[in-house]
């Protein structure tokens, strides 16, 4: 099986790109790992400091090894949005397969320091794990929002700029990239989320020369997502739009039988929900049509 960070280089070359799901629950896990498996792709695990603490650091690293190597699949497992030193050993110490070191709310130099100083911790634990930096404010919650994150960077003045992208990344020497390009953690209840600046995306991979990442895919229209794969983007996170579906179906669960106290039982319809838009992500990344 070939490693993460090959999966990732191949799809930047093919131009298409990998999907990052987050979750909460087993239930989603496995659902996630259905849709991928459905179309043969590899696929990413997501779990955030506060998923993280939910559902075990250790415990949900062995579970997607455990399904990796019993399986001989590709999914993987990604510390999302993680904001601190400390946070970042205890990922790597857990077997993680990539980290996301988030610095986007400090000041240029203070995210440099604390991206390099995790890099380097990780790296020495283990050379494979893949380091991702963050450069450009967008947000912090996978949440369906009433207006757009205070402070996210949406004019040109504010998004990440190629140059800064460039210097981020040799004074790093992180694997992965996750720019602000117009992306927003979270989906607006009404309407679209921005359009993402696209040729900023582009001028920012050419800038950099490794892959990007999409952050706060959830309410990105589909025309953006296959826009921004062309022109960089190599793993599209998703979150928000899983929650919503996972939700939506539970809630029409219980009002169906209110007497049912299973949770496997109405758990069920809730996870097949979100292992539907899984697939249909998967599909728009991969360019799948069907």
């Amino acid at each position: 099986m070939k490693s993460l960070k090959e999966y990732i280089f191949e799809a930047k070359e093919k131009k298409v790109a990998i999907g990052h799901f987050n979750i909460s629950t087993i239930d989603a896990l496995w659902a996630i790992y259905g849709a991928a498996k459905k179309l043969d792709l590899p696929v990413i695990i997501g779990v955030s400091e506060g998923e993280r603490e939910y559902v075990g650091v250790r415990a949900i690293a062995k579970v997607v090894r455990d399904i990796r190597e019993n399986n001989n699949y590709p999914i993987f497992l990604n510390a999302d949005h993680t904001y601190s030193y400390e946070k970042v050993q205890e990922a790597v110490d857990a077997g993680f397969d990539a980290v996301i070191i988030d610095g986007a709310q400090l000041s240029f130099d203070e995210n440099i320091s604390l991206t390099k100083k995790s890099l380097t911790y990780a790296k020495n634990k283990n050379p494979d794990v893949l380091i991702e930096g963050e450069l450009g404010y967008i947000g912090t919650s996978s949440k369906v929002l009433t207006e757009i994150p205070k402070g996210a960077a949406l004019d040109s003045a504010s998004m990440t700029s190629p140059e800064q992208a460039k210097k981020f990344v040799e004074s790093t020497g992180v694997d992965l990239l996750a720019p602000a390009v117009g992306n927003i953690h979270g989906m607006l209840a009404v309407g679209h989320d921005p359009r993402l600046d696209i040729p900023r995306i582009k001028a920012i991979s050419e800038a950099t020369g490794i892959p990007l990442v999409l952050h706060g895919g959830s309410g990105t229209v589909d025309e953006d997502f296959v826009s921004a794969i062309d022109a960089g983007v190599a793993v599209v996170h998703i979150n928000t739009e899983l929650r919503v579906a996972y939700t939506k179906a539970l809630q029409a669960e219980f009002e169906k039988n209110p007497g049912e106290v299973a949770p496997y039982k109405y758990f069920k319809p809730a996870a097949a929900a979100l292992g539907k838009v899984v697939e249909d992500r998967l599909k728009l990344f991969n360019k799948i049509v069907s």
